[in-house]
């Protein structure tokens, strides 16, 4: 039973009672938006409630879909320093971050973008091999070391390479064994140093990959990467799964951080732009 269709089956009367608002409290924080949205969500409710004197279900549920769609941020990834630039892919470790760096690759070769993939998860050698594969189905180059380099030298590399050539974009990958944090934090804190040596802010930007599955985890996620060194923008990965995704209003009302794309499938054309209606509906189950 979807998120709309539990809440519906709270609302017996044709008024709302201080249970009905606790129950429906309690199943928006069951439904993975967070006790601090749920809240917020239900002192909007109550506000609007009084203002319009709802009596038709239809209004309530319109509503919803306004509440959640204005605390879902979205943001554009915009580049407006000059060439090249340099997106850098972060996310723990079985999210989809490989496979969605390559959905990337793809929308941006569309675009008449000459792209580079830097192969910056030296940790994992099956993550470059899958990244190496990735490059030569799409057509793009990739720059690439042994297992266990450093990550920083093989991003540097990159972007030496794409600015001698004239490429217009690099699309980093980076480790995310979230376990040990402190060498993670480290490393990408390096990573960070490097590529701002090389290339202006307005060039360089970092994007979170996070799974629909994982749920309020996520936003412990967005907290370390963020600390390291500072997000851009969300993607949204494995949105075709029966999670919706509810812990990026915590990270957007938490951190500031909107999301810029979503995973909707396993097919590398399988990549939209981030819609917050959408996103509203898909939540509670419309």
């Amino acid at each position: 039973m979807g998120l709309w269709q539990r809440l519906k089956s709270l609302f017996t009367g044709d008024h709302f009672t201080e249970d009905l608002w606790n129950e429906w409290e309690d199943q928006l924080i069951e439904g993975d938006l967070g006790y601090n949205n749920a809240k917020t969500i239900i002192e909007q409710l109550r506000k609007r409630s009084k203002e319009n004197r709802w009596k038709d279900q239809e209004q309530v549920r319109q509503e919803l879909v306004e509440i959640i769609s204005d605390m879902a941020q979205r943001v554009s990834l915009d580049f407006p320093g000059e060439t090249p630039h340099l997106l850098l892919v972060l996310g723990v470790n079985g999210v989809g971050k490989t496979t969605n760096l390559a959905k990337l690759a793809r929308l941006y070769k569309e675009q008449g973008k000459r792209v580079v993939l830097a192969a910056g998860d030296t940790f994992r050698a099956a993550a470059i091999e899958q990244l190496s594969v990735w490059g030569e189905r799409l057509g793009v180059r990739v720059v690439s070391q042994n297992s266990g380099a450093d990550p920083a030298a093989v991003i540097y590399d990159a972007l030496v390479s794409a600015q001698s050539r004239r490429e217009d974009i690099v699309l980093a990958d980076t480790a995310g064994r979230l376990h040990n944090k402190v060498n993670l934090v480290n490393e990408l804190a390096k990573v960070d140093k490097v590529i701002r040596s090389k290339i202006s802010p307005d060039s360089y930007r970092k994007l979170l990959v996070i799974d629909t599955v994982t749920g309020q985890n996520a936003v412990e996620q967005a907290e370390v990467f963020h600390r390291s060194v500072g997000l851009d923008a969300v993607l949204l990965s494995k949105w075709d799964a029966s999670a919706r995704g509810g812990a990026v209003l915590s990270i957007a009302q938490k951190l500031g951080v909107g999301v810029a794309f979503v995973g909707v499938g396993e097919k590398i054309t399988d990549l939209e732009t981030f819609d917050p209606r959408k996103f509203a509906q898909a939540v509670i189950g419309t």
